[in-house]
């Protein structure tokens, strides 16, 4: 792999064992979608044209009424709630935040109302929405969103995500029973989901990442009903101008989808591939073993416990000394209090998985090496 660019501009190598992260830039598109944004950025468009006909396209593939491309997830939440608040009216959508709006709530799940890299709550702000949580950080259910509905009660936000509360936490099908029942519009916010059928059927708007499974450029993908979707077109005009996307994005989406369409399951291939960390096991206090996503997706990963008193060294030392080194080793490390981190194969690349086998027993092993020789001082 060429890191000349790395190179050129002063940056670390990156190991990504985190998964789809933002911090580091989410994905790698393939030749092909990078192949597409050079052609789509080298010519001009009528980028009112490209906004209907992307969206009509990605309708389409996703079998909705409606789509938008928004530049990410976050935008997406921001603009849903802006539509949504405005109902589409051009004078309150180019006055947001200067008019005042009646009905304005937009209820969520006490556990949903996460950061995610920004907390949900303000892009709920920025899009002119006040949030009004229902339920428990512990327990959300049907009757706490119905309750909480009001004559300002503008939208419900669901949230599927791994960062939100997964216990006890009524599913998507059931906040929808509520909303259709009450008459109430709903949004989803399912960045990071795989099936990116699914959520267009339990919502009014559905806010997919194009960039985390589709592996497509830094983008989002609002889909929903024909109304809701030509609402957010207005906030184009609005707020949404300074969230707006490069006709080189679109196309590059727009290829990132196609291919998603037909890209295989690789989970049993990327659950194989971590059989590389097996020979960790022979290291004191370390033990590895395959986890499943937390959110239900199939998503593989290997977890590494590391027993401190064994090892020498807690698993958030490792954690903090893999990302700090010569080439930085990102891990998923939610879990680090717990004593381990987690491995996620997807966005590694080439022999990221030696430089993450090695790191590892250079970290644990010279830890181990210092101890042994203080033994006989």
């Amino acid at each position: 792999m060429d890191h000349s660019l790395q190179a050129k501009y002063g940056l670390k190598r990156v190991v990504n064992a985190s998964g789809r992260m933002s911090i580091l830039g989410v994905s790698a598109p393939t030749d092909s979608v990078m192949e597409a944004m050079k052609q789509g950025g080298q010519q001009y468009v009528e980028i009112a044209d490209l906004v209907d006909k992307a969206g009509a396209y990605i309708a389409r593939l996703l079998g909705s009424e409606g789509a938008v491309v928004v530049n990410s997830a976050s935008s997406g939440i921001a603009l849903s709630v802006a539509a949504i608040v405005t109902a589409g009216d051009p004078r309150l959508s180019l006055r947001l935040h200067q008019e005042p709006v009646l009905k304005n709530e937009i209820i969520m799940l006490k556990g949903h109302n996460v950061q995610y890299g920004a907390p949900v709550e303000t892009m709920v702000f920025l899009g002119g929405g006040r949030v009004v949580e229902a339920g428990y950080a512990n327990e959300g259910r049907a009757e706490h969103i119905e309750q909480a509905i009001g004559e300002r009660t503008a939208a419900i936000l669901y949230v599927k995500s791994h960062h939100a509360v997964q216990k006890n936490m009524i599913s998507v099908e059931e906040a929808w029973e509520v909303a259709q029942r009450r008459g109430v519009p709903m949004i989803v916010d399912a960045a990071a989901e795989e099936d990116l059928r699914k959520y267009v059927q339990y919502s009014d708007l559905a806010i997919y990442s194009g960039s985390k499974a589709v592996e497509g450029p830094t983008s989002g993908i609002v889909a929903g009903k024909q109304k809701y979707t030509q609402w957010l077109k207005v906030q184009l005009h609005g707020i949404g101008r300074s969230m707006k996307v490069g006709k080189e994005t679109t196309f590059g989406l727009l290829q990132a989808l196609d291919e998603y369409q037909t890209k295989a399951d690789n989970s049993q291939q990327e659950k194989q591939a971590l059989e590389a960390l097996q020979p960790l096991t022979g290291l004191p206090g370390v033990s590895v073993r395959t986890v499943q996503d937390e959110a239900g997706r199939a998503i593989y990963r290997g977890r590494i416990q590391i027993d401190a008193a064994a090892a020498g060294v807690d698993a958030r030392e490792v954690n903090d000394r893999l990302r700090e080194g010569d080439i930085a080793v990102y891990t998923r490390d939610y879990g680090v209090k717990q004593g381990y981190f987690d491995i996620d194969p997807r966005s590694l690349q080439g022999d990221d998985l030696q430089v993450i086998v090695s790191r590892i027993h250079e970290i644990i092993g010279a830890d181990h090496n210092e101890q042994d020789s203080g033994a006989f001082l």
